[in-house]
């Protein structure tokens, strides 16, 4: 009974931590400048202008519509401006843990995967900063879970929904749909093979689709919009202003000072810093505040050990041709989340890109744990390796805490964090 409500529990714990000081720090937190000012536009336009002309953006509209509804309820404010994720990234968590429930049917690992999600500090300070890669990790995960469950109508609206965050949730409709595809295939002979793969293309070609051009009605409604009038045929103008977005995204190549190399993001050799100030008037003559979106080091460590792990074991399924269902989800997240940013080595990225497969990375850190607790050692020293390292990733969640929050402390207390000369 008291493992059945972990996840309740923690996730509730999870929101307060959310909640609490929500408005620190004050001001724009790096590009809430931009999401924020979107969502302000949307309220007043429902389409994102600057003074009285239309404004060139580059991302769909469905986050910045989540972090206006936030400032709908609660005002221009920065509660108002991050309240929206602070409540997705706690879903985010018992969504989590409901995939794992699903996967593992046991309440230890459910509960398990509730806590280490919330004990990650990128997922943290996701939670507590207006921007879409939260609400893009949770759509994403959703969409899985659907697809896993084979609720295929669900997972195309939640994958429609994470293209109109953002348009990396295209390398997960592209794995699924063609997996899915492929199980039609395979699972069909003649005639019978035309309606499953009609369904299929309707589902994960159709449906998404329309979902994403569903959520640019805005624009569609405004004579006001970017390139809204550079065709007399509105979805002519809308196909043009795709392709000059497009054009963005390929030739963003300018050198900022936390880009990092995907090959880092795992172990986190380049956290971002989201904010950093030297205040005055604190109790200390010289302190700092910071957030820097980092994942809670110890546990990406040990998430990055367990990916090599689950690959293994994967690797070994495909060769016998013995499918295990948890290590093909979690590299088919890795493949879709993480994979094709390989490709883009002239591109400015950053670490805080990697909390869209963070689930993924946790999902074989849960894996690995039941091998471990399945395994021939004695019961009480899996269970000791298990749990110390469980405490150990909490006791690094609250030694970085204060740098998830943006908490005012002595910089003598800060440097010590700074445990990398690469992560300043």
């Amino acid at each position: 009974m008291v493992t059945a409500l972990a996840p309740i529990v923690i996730a509730l714990m999870s929101l307060a931590l959310r909640l609490i000081n929500l408005s620190r720090p004050k001001g724009y937190v790096f590009d809430e400048v931009y999401y924020v000012d979107g969502a302000r536009d949307f309220l007043k336009f429902g389409v994102e202008v600057s003074a009285d002309q239309p404004e060139f953006i580059v991302h769909p509209p469905v986050g910045k519509w989540l972090i206006a509804l936030g400032m709908q309820i609660f005002g221009d404010n920065e509660f108002g401006w991050r309240f929206a994720t602070a409540i997705v990234g706690t879903l985010t968590i018992l969504l989590f843990a409901r995939f794992v429930h699903v996967l593992f049917f046991s309440p230890v690992l459910t509960a398990m995967g509730a806590a280490l999600m919330a004990m990650d500090g990128m997922m943290l300070v996701h939670s507590r900063t207006a921007l879409l890669d939260l609400f893009l990790t949770f759509f994403v995960l959703l969409a899985v879970y659907f697809w896993h469950q084979e609720l295929h109508w669900y997972a195309a609206i939640a994958i429609g929904l994470a293209m109109g965050t953002k348009w990396s949730a295209l390398y997960f409709l592209f794995v699924i749909g063609t997996i899915s595809l492929y199980q039609s295939f395979t699972s069909h002979s003649g005639k019978q093979i035309i309606r499953p793969t009609l369904i299929r293309f309707t589902q994960y070609g159709l449906l998404p689709v329309a979902i994403y051009i569903s959520t640019w009605s805005g624009w569609f409604a405004s004579a006001r919009g970017w390139d809204r009038q550079w065709s007399s045929n509105p979805f002519a103008s809308w196909w043009h202003y795709h392709a000059e977005m497009l054009g963005f995204h390929t030739g963003l190549t300018e050198q900022h000072s936390y880009q990092a190399n995907p090959w880092s993001w795992l172990i986190m050799a380049r956290p971002t810093s989201f904010f950093y100030e030297s205040p005055q008037g604190c109790e200390s003559k010289n302190c700092a505040q910071e957030v820097l979106a980092i994942g809670t080091p110890i546990l990406w460590w040990i998430g990055t050990i367990a990916i090599a792990i689950v690959l293994g074991f994967w690797l070994r399924s495909v060769a016998l041709k013995r499918f295990e269902c948890v290590p093909s989800i979690v590299i088919l997240g890795m493949s879709a989340g993480y994979l094709p940013w390989f490709f883009f080595q002239e591109r400015t990225v950053f670490t805080f890109y990697a909390v869209i497969f963070e689930p993924f990375v946790i999902l074989a850190i849960i894996y690995c744990a039941k091998l471990l607790l399945n395994s021939s050692l004695a019961p009480g020293t899996s269970i000791s390796i298990v749990g110390g390292l469980i405490v150990l990733v909490f006791l690094n969640f609250i030694y970085f805490l204060p740098l998830f929050t943006g908490e005012v402390i002595d910089y003598s207390e800060w440097l010590k964090r700074m445990w990398f000369s690469s992560w300043i």
